[in-house]
């Protein structure tokens, strides 16, 4: 017979057999962690890590209530979760991917912190909260209510429901100070005191208040750091959670989640030569006017824009012998993956040398270019980074900039006044020709105007990037 435990449920299989699960599901989520590191193996790591998932889901089914009603509600809540994860997965465009990470890591963090007040009030009413299980309880509805409302906000950037531009008041530090310590106060009383339902709600909307406020002053350039974060305290508040259940593989799962978003998050900011206060804090993204031919000291004085047509340009890539590709958010939005990887396939025909240089903080979210690239089966050697291909660039007969323009911009390196000065660029710059594909001389992300599209060796060709490279596509073919 199975045994009754202490929550009422029903054991069955051992703790030791649970134990024993749990620890391969959290083997499998590392190796699986291990699989997305690069683009060959990202396929196998993420099928590797659910499956981990599912071996834990079902694991912890084993110990059920024997309420029926509550197995049904269980039931029937994993089965809506499915089919809206699925649906989710299977029909979400690569340019609404950011939102879709950012709407499910606020999930995770809203869900982390219900679980949280659930336990924390049961454990109280049960009168045997102990210290640990309090602070735990805390930092789970603290931390995930803050990612939970600071992911709302960055999914509404980044649907440009609100505006990309950062959102700034007079006294906004000071009063994000008081908040995070009015959290603070307030955690230190629940668990020194205990309280009902009224604290700990005051306690949540405290959290998700400094969410919203810490989210709005960042500007959209800088939203790829902030998924990154707010997926960290995700983990740390399910992390959380898993001690407040007593459940391993939680503990596991989310401090990898919360470790793993941590070091990517550090690894961004170093790629974008700022320190991570100064992408919290300093509101980079506000749009800086400058007219068209204004003078900047990286072209030499007052400069104009050289335009060139598709049947020109096609003419001269079709006559190159290395091209490379400067993808960006641009290229996503227009879905011309596949159609970049057509031109590029008949330059290779023409004898030419292809390959696709891959800046760090390209797209809207860590590993977007990566992943449209591959979804158009770009050979996986052909994508290179920033730090191997970077000394490629003065080689090249044309580098095709295809909706990027921050991450090939030469004021991050000449110009100590730009707010982006110190950030790793690619050296666009360096080449023969620089082909610009854009819909106007609008800034990129960071608000900040670009010198290289006034350079005399750039040329513009404007318009939507997937009908600009079908142009240059016949016009290659008809060379």
């Amino acid at each position: 017979m199975s045994d009754m435990n202490l929550l009422g449920s029903v054991d069955l299989i051992s703790s030791n057999t649970l134990a024993l699960i749990y620890l391969i599901s959290a083997s499998l989520f590392i190796l699986g962690l291990k699989g997305l590191s690069s683009p060959k193996s990202a396929r196998r790591g993420n099928f590797i890590a659910a499956f981990g998932m599912i071996l834990a889901i079902a694991a912890s089914l084993t110990k059920i209530h024997p309420n029926g009603n509550q197995i049904t509600l269980i039931v029937i809540g994993v089965i809506i979760g499915s089919v809206i994860g699925g649906f989710s997965a299977r029909k979400v465009k690569m340019t609404a991917m950011p939102q879709m990470v950012a709407a499910f890591n606020g999930v995770g963090g809203g869900a982390a912190a219900t679980v949280a007040v659930i336990e924390y009030l049961r454990l109280s009413v049960a009168n045997r909260s102990v210290v640990i299980t309090a602070l735990s309880s805390i930092l789970s509805v603290a931390i995930g209510g803050i990612s939970f409302s600071g992911s709302i906000i960055a999914f509404a950037k980044l649907q440009e429901i609100l505006t990309g531009v950062p959102i700034t008041y007079k006294g906004e530090r000071f009063i994000n100070a008081a908040v995070f310590l009015a959290i603070v106060v307030i955690g230190i009383y629940l668990i020194a005191f205990g309280t009902g339902l009224a604290i700990l709600g005051v306690l949540l909307l405290l959290a998700i208040i400094l969410g919203v406020a810490f989210v709005l002053p960042i500007g959209g350039a800088d939203m790829p750091v902030v998924i990154s974060l707010l997926n960290a305290f995700t983990g740390l508040a399910v992390a959380a959670s898993g001690f407040v259940l007593g459940n391993t593989v939680l503990i596991v799962g989310g401090t990898l989640v919360g470790a793993s978003g941590t070091l990517l998050t550090k690894m961004m900011s170093d790629s974008m030569g700022r320190s991570i206060r100064n992408v919290l804090f300093a509101s980079v993204g506000k749009v800086i006017d400058q007219p068209s031919g204004a003078s900047n000291s990286t072209t030499g004085g007052t400069s104009s824009v050289r335009t060139g047509n598709a049947e020109d340009i096609g003419v001269l890539l079709a006559y190159s012998k290395k091209v490379i590709v400067v993808p960006g958010y641009g290229l996503a939005v227009a879905q011309a993956q596949h159609t970049v990887r057509d031109l590029a396939r008949a330059l290779e025909a023409k004898g030419a040398e292809v390959t696709y240089a891959i800046h760090p903080v390209a797209g809207r979210m860590p590993g977007h270019m990566n992943v449209l690239l591959a979804e158009a089966d770009v050979p996986y050697e052909q994508l290179r980074e920033m730090d191997e291909i970077n000394d490629e660039f003065k080689d090249a007969d044309v580098v095709l900039v295809v909706g990027a323009n921050d991450v090939v911009n030469p004021a991050a390196r000449n110009e100590p006044s730009s707010p982006i000065y110190g950030m790793p660029i690619l050296n666009a710059d360096a080449a023969k020709n620089v082909v610009f594909l854009k819909r106007s001389m609008r800034p990129g992300f960071a608000g900040v105007d670009n010198p290289l599209l006034y350079a005399p060796n750039t040329i513009m060709l404007f318009g939507d990037a997937k009908d600009s490279l079908l142009a240059l596509l016949a016009s290659v073919k008809a060379s």
